[in-house]
């Protein structure tokens, strides 16, 4: 899928996992100012999330996604279902490096999910946000987002929910 001069192709885990990593390294940094809890205290953290990504990427084909921007690698999104309630869309990551934030092209990879969900038939769509992220909150607000508190068993990050416009 191509949006705003985006393109939004499956996540190539033999040719980017390393990028990958360095994203959702990231993302942790940018929620909880340290990428600590992604690596875990035995520091092997982010070989199972390779094998997390590899098995979502498996069982739902197109639900994780780099985005590109002409010859580059710009960011990344992570899809699934809720655990418990497979129902409503989840939505594990939203994320475009540094250099591509506040551009409105976050409002794309919006989109992307919006769309890819829609099309399996779902109407609903969860995240969960760090409410110490300013610029993400103040992100999925703009776009329709409702925050629904803390999230149960993990009160450090909020509970954000949208519904899917047909």
């Amino acid at each position: 899928m191509t949006d705003a001069k985006l393109m939004f192709v499956p996540i190539d885990l033999d040719a980017a996992a390393d990028l990958a990593i360095t994203f959702r390294a990231d993302a942790f940094v940018c929620s909880f100012g340290s990428d600590e809890h992604f690596y875990q205290a035995d520091g092997k953290g982010h070989e199972r999330y390779l094998g997390w990504l590899q098995h979502l990427m498996q069982s739902m084909p197109g639900s994780c996604v780099h985005v590109w921007q002409g010859e580059v690698i710009i960011g990344q999104i992570e899809m699934n279902r809720c655990k418990g309630e497979p129902e409503i869309a989840y939505i594990n990551l939203f994320y475009l490096a540094p250099g591509y934030r506040n551009r409105g092209l976050g409002d794309c990879l919006d989109r992307y999910a919006m769309t890819y969900f829609a099309g399996l038939g779902l109407q609903t769509v969860r995240l969960s946000v760090s409410p110490t992220n300013r610029q993400a909150m103040k992100f999925y607000r703009k776009n329709g987002w409702h925050d629904l508190g803390p999230q149960p068993g993990h009160p450090e990050v909020h509970l954000m929910q949208k519904e899917i416009e047909p």
